[in-house]
This record gives C-alpha cells, sequence and structure tokens, in this order.
C-alpha cells in the first residue's frame, strides 16, 4: 500500500533554469535504418518523433556542465556563490567518483557535491534535498542538476525500449524565496518491491561486470513496458490528485503540469482521467525522447523560455521511474 504522508517545503525559490541535449540527432527514420525498427510503430506507440545521442567523449558530467552554465548565467551569479550541488541522474560518468564531483570539478565549485540515484524520479529527488539544505539555511544558492546519458545502457537490439530513451540534462539554481514560495505540497515514493519491472541487472556489488553476463546483454536495461506502463499511470495520477488535495487546490488551480517525458500515451491517459485540458501540459518529449533525470529540469527550462511560468504560478512536476520511484510536487513560483 502506498504511503499517504507529504511534506511542505516553502521559503525556497527556483531562480534560473537552463538546459542542454548533444547536438546529434537521431530520428524514427534513423532507427528504422541501423535496425530496422517500425518508425510509425514508434510515433504511435510513444509519440516520439526523434531523440539526442551523445557523441563519444560525452557524459553526463559533460552535459550537466554545459546546463549548470546556462543556469549560472541566467541568474547573473558567480559559481563562487555556489554552496552545494545534488545531482540526480542513474548513469554517472563512472559508478566511483560520482557525477557530482566531476561537475564541481569542471565549473570550479567550491562546495560538497553529491549525487542522488533515483532514475527518472531523480531530478524530484535531488531537488527536495536542495531545497531542505536551503530553507534550513545549511546552504545559500544550490545547483541542482538532472541528467542522464541512456543511450549507452539501453540495447540497441531491443525495439521496445530502445527507441525510447534519449540524453539530455537541466540545471536549476535554488535560494531563500518568499514565505509562500516553493513547494506548496509534494509527495516521494518508493516500492521497491517493482524493481524488477525495471532494472539493469549487472554492473553492481550484487553482479559484478563479466564477459558472460556482457555477452547475454546483462549490462542493458531490462524494462516490462506493460507492467510499468499500468503502474505509472496509475501511480502518476494517484500522487497528482493527493498533493493537489493537500494543497487545497483543484486540478484547475494549477497554470502548468510538467509531467517526467517518458511516453505520450502515458502523459495523456493521466491527463484524461485526471480531466485536465492540453493546454495545461507542456511536453518536448516528441523532440527528445525519454532522457530520464534530465527530463523535467529540460521540459522546464523550455517552459520558462517559452513565457510559460510567472511569478505566483502553481506548477506541478512528477517524475516517475525505476525503483520503483515516484516524486510529486506543487510548487509556487
Amino acid at each position: 500500500m502506498k504511503s499517504r504522508r507529504t511534506s511542505s517545503l516553502l521559503g525556497v525559490q527556483i531562480v534560473s533554469t537552463g538546459s542542454y541535449v548533444p547536438e546529434g540527432i537521431v530520428t524514427n527514420a534513423d532507427l528504422n535504418v541501423k535496425y530496422g525498427f517500425d518508425a510509425e510503430w514508434i510515433e504511435q506507440r510513444t509519440g516520439i518523433l526523434e531523440r539526442r545521442h551523445a557523441p563519444p567523449g560525452m557524459a553526463t558530467s559533460h552535459m550537466s556542465v554545459e546546463a549548470a552554465k546556462k543556469a549560472i548565467a541566467s541568474a547573473g551569479v558567480s559559481p563562487s556563490d555556489i554552496d552545494l550541488l545534488v545531482v540526480g541522474t542513474f548513469t554517472p560518468d563512472y559508478l566511483c567518483p560520482s557525477a557530482a564531483n566531476l561537475i564541481q570539478d569542471q565549473l570550479g565549485l567550491d562546495c560538497p557535491a553529491f549525487d542522488v540515484a533515483a532514475a527518472c524520479s531523480g531530478f524530484m529527488y535531488a531537488l527536495v534535498t536542495a531545497c531542505q539544505y536551503v530553507s534550513t539555511g545549511n546552504a545559500k544558492l544550490a545547483l541542482v542538476v538532472g541528467a542522464d546519458t541512456n543511450s549507452r545502457i539501453v540495447n540497441p537490439k531491443d525495439y521496445r525500449s530502445y527507441p525510447l530513451f534519449g540524453d539530455g540534462a537541466g540545471a536549476v539554481l535554488v535560494t531563500r524565496g518568499g514565505p509562500h514560495q516553493g513547494l506548496i505540497c509534494y509527495q516521494m515514493g518508493s516500492d521497491g518491491s517493482g524493481a524488477a519491472l525495471l532494472d539493469r541487472p549487472m554492473g553492481g556489488a550484487m553482479n559484478p561486470f563479466s564477459p558472460v553476463g556482457l555477452e547475454q546483454g546483462e549490462h542493458y536495461l531490462r524494462m516490462d513496458g506493460r507492467s510499468v506502463f499500468k503502474w505509472a499511470v496509475r501511480t502518476v495520477v494517484d500522487s497528482i490528485e493527493l498533493v493537489l488535495d493537500q494543497s487545497g487546490l483543484s486540478v484547475h488551480d494549477v497554470e502548468l503540469y510538467l509531467l517526467h517525458q517518458a511516453n505520450m500515451r502515458i502523459i495523456e491517459a493521466a491527463r484524461e482521467q485526471l480531466g485536465i485540458s492540453s493546454d495545461r501540459f507542456f511536453n518536448n518529449l516528441q523532440r527528445y525522447g525519454n532522457t530520464s533525470a534530465g527530463s523535467i529540469p529540460l521540459v522546464l527550462d523550455e517552459a520558462m523560455q517559452a513565457g510559460r511560468l510567472r511569478r505566483g504560478d502553481s506548477v506541478l512536476m512528477c517524475g516517475f521511474g525505476a525503483g520503483l520511484t515516484w516524486g510529486t510536487g506543487v510548487y509556487r513560483w
């Protein structure tokens, strides 16, 4: 049974956003030519038309740095002002050190830096963590990054999962805000009983890398698509209804919905069940695919650039994915 616990984190604000995607565009037609995938099937089942793949030599830390630089420039602050870095990712450059350590060095930051591993919920987990530090006065200006290089961990022979994923990064800067700014209500959730529905079985301490495992493709991401789809729709709807109810808001009181860009059918199914008009959603899935932890900060930055966010607006962000994990929050801008 899912927990009904929620929390609130006010007095914080996102002061700027930034994002980055690799230049290399991979269309459905490209996948058809290279792997024989049905381009029309991909579009109909996912809503994805293209995605970005990082070139050799580029990894999660590099994309994160570019996104962070844009957020820093937008805020008009100095990197020396940043006193905390939290990175949501499940595809760090290396198993050790963390991606956050590499990003900290590349940006020349003087602050603690650490990763949060919650797959597609990674940015929401990282955002809430950073907001806690800022809210308690233990950080004045926190850099929060969500980024993943999914193209390196999905199996190109798997036509059901390979077309879904792309690479990208997004970043925000968080500092103290007015008493009514911040997370009006949020819910974080975890259900490890569903771990096998979406996992990467090899590479950890339980099942280290081995020639046999590599030959069998155990280093790639595995997904029970049908089960994940059903779980995702149910979880998104339940979590959104819960945080809105606890906030005293109706679905119509939220100006903008920014859901994890996993699959357009998931987003549409949740939207229809909640009875929300499509004009309140901002999506970029068709151009980037599922960028995991990069998904929400990417769509957030593009919504900002499109003028869809104004001071005082209520914005609902919802991440969900492997773990199984989810994080939903109503954020007053």
